[in-house]
């Protein structure tokens, strides 16, 4: 099988047009589209169905990519393991988080301490994380407690899950409620698929309290700022941006928290750049900052 038309093809699939790839590798589109058409008529398959400009992954395109993946990841380890080995540590690491007050410490003393390591950092919800790992498309991912084998994962720290109100809200000037407060409340919530949504979501059902979905958003970012207009109560672990628009409440009854890991596949655990970032962390856990309960964020 030809190498290069492999990697034309990934990087077709990587950047969504032919055009794209040829910028991304530096060469010519007449290039890239000889060599995708010629991997696709040796087999006999379509990889892409053109729409213009525009191209799509068809079923079999997808398969495919998903071995890419693999492939060029592990170019890249094979890589950084010989410039690990001659003293150098470069290249490239992913991270992917469901909030970026998660990653911020950690990205930042990763920086200082390698600076010739590009970082990239990607956000989803619980079982999306989980999934970028086993598709190669994060090599760490800051996320709750996994209990699978294919992981390899290390303690981070315990979040508590807390609730959120804007300085409309009459709860403004608390630093707690009673859980029943919450009946019928307006509530602003993540989409199914997150863990802390879950946990929040089972303990309501627990004390028998209903309340008001009003509005469902899938980033973390994009709640708190609905929540600083007032459309609703919600929720957010107990380390977030200063926001002196926001408050931090605790549920007077039980707190909640998610056990957060750092984890990655457990094949890749060895690669330098991966254990290089897990050694960082691991000085930093101890050092970790919390916002404290009842304050007004950035005050």
């Amino acid at each position: 099988m030809n190498f290069h038309q492999l990697r034309c093809f990934h990087a077709v699939a990587l950047h969504g047009s032919f055009t794209a790839a040829a910028r991304a590798l530096f060469v010519g589109q007449p290039s890239i589209t000889t060599h995708v058409k010629a991997l696709e008529q040796r087999f006999g398959v379509e990889l892409f169905s053109r729409h213009g400009h525009n191209v799509e992954l068809t079923d079999t395109g997808q398969r495919l990519l998903s071995i890419t993946h693999r492939i060029f990841t592990l170019e890249t380890e094979a890589e950084e393991t010989l410039r690990a080995a001659g003293g150098l540590l470069e290249g490239r690491i992913r991270i992917a988080a469901f909030d970026p007050v998660q990653v911020t410490q950690m990205v930042v003393a990763f920086g200082k301490r390698y600076p010739e390591v590009r970082v990239s950092v990607a956000f989803g919800n619980s079982g999306e994380l989980s999934g970028s790992l086993l598709e190669l498309q994060a090599d760490i991912a800051v996320l709750p407690r996994l209990g699978d084998k294919r992981f390899f994962s290390v303690p981070y720290r315990r979040a508590k899950i807390a609730l959120l109100v804007g300085t409309s809200h009459p709860w403004f000037d608390r630093t707690d409620i009673h859980v029943e407060e919450l009946e019928g409340q307006r509530i602003v919530t993540r989409e199914s698929g997150s863990m802390q949504q879950k946990v929040f979501d089972d303990y309501l059902a627990e004390c028998g309290v209903s309340v008001r979905r009003v509005l469902e958003i899938d980033s973390q970012d994009a709640i708190r700022e609905a929540i600083a207009a007032g459309v609703g109560v919600g929720i957010a672990l107990d380390a977030i941006y200063p926001d002196a628009r926001l408050r931090i409440l605790q549920i007077a009854e039980a707190p909640m928290f998610i056990d957060l890991e750092l984890a990655c596949l457990a094949e890749r655990r060895e690669a330098p750049v991966i254990k290089a970032f897990f050694e960082v962390v691991n000085d930093l856990r101890n050092d970790l900052d919390c916002v404290p309960q009842g304050s007004v964020l950035g005050a």
